[in-house]
């Protein structure tokens, strides 16, 4: 009898609300409707997705060890990369929190032995790859890159953080020590390849689990606004974290352009920092009556099914999956051409309208356009088809699969 991952343990930093968080969710789903248990393991337990845990799912907070212990565990089982750890780990100020999980994630793979382990996010990933390092017995391990990441530790954000500026060589180092590495775009592995400079024969890309019955059925769902009730003007959308990367601010005086031809309003779903920074320019724009940031919606697709127009305004992303969401929802999308997989899930601006980033003119005449002339709803629906759930389940268990088997890994995702 073949082997396969019949007990899966999947790794994340936390459940905090975020479209690489959700998509895992969504995949741990996926695992259990084909019969395989799932043990998910959280470095932090908090998040606002902790409630959409299904409870069958066996689920873990790894302990955090010690500083020193934790640092200095990673150091002696890398010898030969003992330079490239110095900064973002033996000396960094604060040990990252994935790193500090490290003795707690090898224990439970010593004592639990699951046949095959999954992570995604980079900390993660590299938690995963140096616990392997210790075991007694090697588990079958897949890591997944979520983002465009030589964009992500370049960005002014980032950059001048050691645990970002040294993450490069950190993967450049560590990835190839997995049995596959999965980028959720083209993109996300061509920077992986060109930019990072990773060669890993095992590098694949698998788009994200995006759409299925149950985006479909909450899509079906009155969204908690008033705004769209569908009795006033057409509302612009936007969904993400309020940070630098999501670029809110230049939807905003996009938006303020937009206002002075027409009537419309705008909606920014998410948390952040940001928040009385984006505020405040919408007052300062003369628009802050008509712009509306709720905070964190858990059902977003809602929205997206009686929005006007989404719009991504990503200064860099990896696959969006916000971006799918809204044409799964059969919303006309505006995207800027961020590095990561926007243009990519458009093809190219085939099913939705692309812009350069951080351009609010011609983000303004794209909603313009849109508005005036919106996409069809079908196409979008049969291009958002290409990020399936049962896609994206089939992909993930062919690779755990192989790896678990000891037989070659599979090819590309198909379009």
């Amino acid at each position: 009898m073949t082997a396969t991952a019949e007990r899966i343990a999947v790794l994340l930093p936390s459940l905090h609300g975020g479209g690489a968080e959700r998509s895992m969710l969504t995949l741990i789903d996926g695992f259990r409707d084909r019969g395989r248990s799932v043990d998910l393991l959280l470095c932090k337990h908090k998040g606002a997705l902790l409630s959409e845990v299904p409870a069958d799912v066996s689920l873990y907070e790894l302990e955090e060890a010690g500083s020193l212990r934790a640092r200095l565990g990673v150091a002696l089982r890398a010898p030969g990369h003992f330079s490239s750890l110095l900064r973002p780990v033996v000396l960094a100020g604060k040990v990252a929190p994935e790193i500090a999980r490290i003795p707690a994630l090898t224990d439970y793979l010593n004592k639990a032995k699951p046949d095959a382990l999954l992570s995604a996010i980079s900390y993660a990933n590299l938690a995963a790859i140096w616990a392997n390092r210790r075991l007694r017995k090697h588990i079958p391990l897949v890591v997944s890159e979520r983002i465009a990441l030589a964009s992500y530790c370049s960005s002014p954000e980032n950059s001048r953080k050691w645990r970002w500026r040294y993450l490069p060589e950190l993967i450049r180092n560590s990835y190839p020590e997995a049995d596959a590495v999965v980028g959720v775009s083209q993109e996300v592995c061509r920077e992986l390849n060109e930019e990072i400079g990773l060669t890993h024969d095992t590098m694949r890309t698998i788009y994200n689990p995006v759409v299925g019955e149950r985006l479909r059925e909450m899509a079906a769902a009155t969204p908690p606004h008033e705004w769209l009730d569908g009795a006033g003007p057409p509302v612009i959308l936007a969904a993400g974290r309020l940070t630098y990367q999501k670029d809110f601010a230049t939807l905003i005086e996009a938006f303020a352009k937009l206002r002075a031809t027409r009537e419309a309003r705008l909606v920014i779903l998410g948390e952040g920092k940001l928040a009385p920074e984006l505020e405040a320019l919408a007052a300062q724009l003369g628009v802050a009556g008509d712009v509306d940031l709720p905070g964190f919606a858990s059902n977003p697709f809602a929205y997206m099914a009686r929005a006007a127009v989404f719009v991504l305004s990503s200064r860099y992303e990896g696959l969006s999956g916000v971006l799918i969401q809204a044409l799964g929802c059969g919303c006309p999308v505006v995207s800027t051409d961020c590095p990561g997989g926007a243009a990519e899930i458009l093809d190219g601006g085939r099913y939705g309208r692309v812009i350069p980033v951080g351009d609010s003119e011609a983000m303004s005449g794209a909603l313009l356009a849109e508005l005036n002339h919106p996409t069809p709803r079908e196409p979008l629906l049969q291009r958002a088809e290409t990020f399936s759930v049962d896609n994206a389940v089939d992909h993930y268990l062919a690779l755990l699969d192989a790896a678990v088997a000891g037989v070659p890994i599979p090819g590309e995702q198909a379009d």
